[in-house]
């Protein structure tokens, strides 16, 4: 707006009509800006106001940002370690955890008594906290590409619990990640899978894991297994479905309970 009247008072003062309105336009172009600089103000408080108190489209993307986040399998095995522990006993004494914001899962398998955890996160952490951080430099979590051969010896841990990860792998890598799961744990590997139609990529996730995550139902799981030569865990999974309905446990993800490799 100031721009317009600067160059309509230009014009006026080349033609020679007013030769005396230079004053007030020039007084007019000053106060222009600062009342542009108010307007603009004013407008961001109420913008802001409106964001937190009243059904704008503000409150509607934090709504949804809660929800999307609620189908998060990593969340899911937070909500069932109590679970977990009742499935596996002794085999909750050294855990692996494979998957995004893998540093939640570990401080919260940490609490538990008698349990060791350890945290492989498949992706960048350069956004991570403190606390997180922390977990790296103690080697309790450490950050490393899943789709290659892991860092540990046959056996290495108890249980291994994968979540959040497999979904981003082509079955040309769950080929030689998900076995590779099985060779380091001794008890078995529990994998949290989305389920499909749950879950749309998102420009953020696009541009941390590469790809959409892809959303496999139960029926290819089962086949994949088969032609991987891996087994289903069908003990823990018994003790897992009965402990899960006692408390009125129900996942927002897949869960499957694997054997190690032997």
């Amino acid at each position: 707006m100031a721009r317009r009247q600067a160059g309509s008072t230009r014009r006026v003062g080349e033609g020679g009509s007013f030769p005396f309105a230079g004053g007030a336009s020039h007084s007019k172009s000053r106060s222009s800006p600062l009342l542009s600089i108010c307007l603009l103000l004013l407008g961001a408080c109420l913008l802001i106001w409106y964001a937190y108190s009243g059904p704008g489209i503000f409150k509607s993307v934090k709504e949804v940002s809660k929800v999307s986040g609620d189908y998060s399998c990593t969340s899911q095995v937070q909500r069932a370690v109590s679970l977990l522990k009742k499935a596996y006993g002794d085999g909750m004494r050294k855990v692996l955890h494979v998957g995004p914001e893998t540093c939640s899962v570990v401080s919260t398998l940490l609490k538990e008594d008698d349990t060791e955890a350890w945290g492989v996160e498949p992706y960048d952490i350069e956004d991570a906290d403190s606390h997180c951080k922390s977990l790296v430099s103690k080697g309790l979590v450490r950050v490393a590409d899943i789709k290659f051969p892991l860092p540990y010896r046959p056996k290495s841990f108890s249980l291994v619990i994968v979540s959040d990860a497999l979904d981003y792998l082509s079955p040309k890598y769950l080929n030689k990640t998900l076995p590779e799961l099985a060779r380091v744990a001794s008890d078995g590997v529990v994998l949290f899978a989305g389920l499909p139609g749950q879950q749309k990529a998102k420009v953020a996730e696009l541009s941390k894991f590469g790809r959409p995550a892809k959303m496999r139902s139960a029926s290819w799981w089962n086949r994949f297994f088969v032609q991987t030569s891996l087994e289903e865990n069908e003990g823990p999974n018994k003790k897992f479905e009965q402990a899960a309905s006692k408390g009125s446990y129900k996942p927002a993800c897949q869960v499957f309970h694997l054997k190690p490799l032997h």
